[in-house]
């Protein structure tokens, strides 16, 4: 199998030395991969924590990155993500891991988009917008609004952006998780799924709309369920993902249940994206403290991910 190509992310956060201890983590089942950064950026990292990672460039890198945010990295990051997918469409690498980006430093340097999955649906020539799944061994979640404040997240709400997650989600757990007959999970937006509109009206004009051209297409679907018995060990064995309707109605399940192991994967693309489910970590970067957990999470399942693809294609 190909390598999975790993971008560099913040360079004065924790993608650094995740990925230098992903290297030595690497005989646990990790798949090959290696890293688009400053070759002597990295080199010096390891020799400063101690590690005896051995660091030769393989192609050219990204320079003069200093240690600290700072929006004259943002060509860098930039430059690593576009090199990345650069070789997973030309099929050197079979993934793309990213690390973890600070998106302030980017946006003060001019970057127009709201994020990593944006930009890599750009850079791809992706019209119809990409979903974003978080991952763990026991749940697969899909925010349908994200990163919006709750208030605009329910305005934003629509039965068409449900059913466009419903859909892609299912073709995606077929092709790249190997679920041959998914089945999806609804959540509702208010308590108890609304109890019939007397707790609002939402799962009435807006989710079961969604769920009746889901099934219209063939997708097994359950709800709307009530959020807060639809995440509990038995509930989860009934379905392959669940689609909650806000950003914390999906992350705090995950996260409670592994919280240092989920996964960040972008659906919809034309190749694999897995990314760590955590941020730059800046108050303890550089210290060789952080852990890689969710990056070798991320390495695993872009793998895997990559493998079951090759075979349903």
């Amino acid at each position: 199998m190909r390598p999975l190509a790993v971008t560099m992310g913040e360079p004065a956060g924790i993608g650094g030395e995740i990925t230098l201890k992903a290297w030595l983590g690497r005989g646990d089942g990790v798949q090959a991969f290696y890293l688009i950064d400053d070759c002597d950026r990295i080199a010096a990292l390891a020799r400063r924590l101690g590690w005896p990672v051995p660091v030769r460039p393989i192609g050219s890198t990204p320079r003069g990155l200093p240690g600290h945010p700072d929006p004259a990295d943002a060509p860098a990051v930039l430059g690593a993500i576009e090199t990345a997918v650069r070789h997973v469409l030309s099929r050197r690498a079979a993934a793309i891991v990213t690390n973890p980006i600070h998106k302030d430093s980017l946006y003060r340097a001019g970057f127009r988009y709201p994020g990593h999955t944006e930009y890599l649906a750009a850079l791809a020539g992706v019209a119809e917008a990409p979903v974003m799944m978080l991952v763990c061994p026991t749940l697969r979640v899909v925010p349908v609004t994200i990163h919006l404040a709750l208030r605009q997240a329910i305005l934003a709400l629509r039965p068409s952006a449900i059913a466009h997650a419903g859909r892609v989600t299912a073709a995606a757990l077929a092709r790249d998780f190997g679920v041959a007959a998914p089945t999806l999970a609804i959540a509702g937006l208010n308590p108890h799924a609304g109890e019939g509109g007397a707790l609002g009206c939402e799962e009435i004009e807006i989710i079961e709309p969604a769920i009746a051209e889901l099934r219209a297409a063939g997708i097994d679907v359950l709800g709307p369920l009530a959020a807060d018995t639809m995440f509990h060990a038995e509930a989860r064995r009934s379905y392959d993902a669940a689609l909650c309707m806000y950003h914390d109605q999906a992350l705090i399940p995950i996260k409670t249940i592994d919280f240092h192991g989920g996964v960040n994967v972008t659906l919809g693309l034309p190749f694999v994206r897995t990314s760590p489910d955590h941020g730059t970590a800046f108050a303890i970067a550089g210290r060789g403290v952080a852990r890689a957990e969710s990056l070798i999470a991320a390495l695993r399942l872009g793998a895997d991910m990559a493998a079951k693809r090759a075979v349903a294609d």
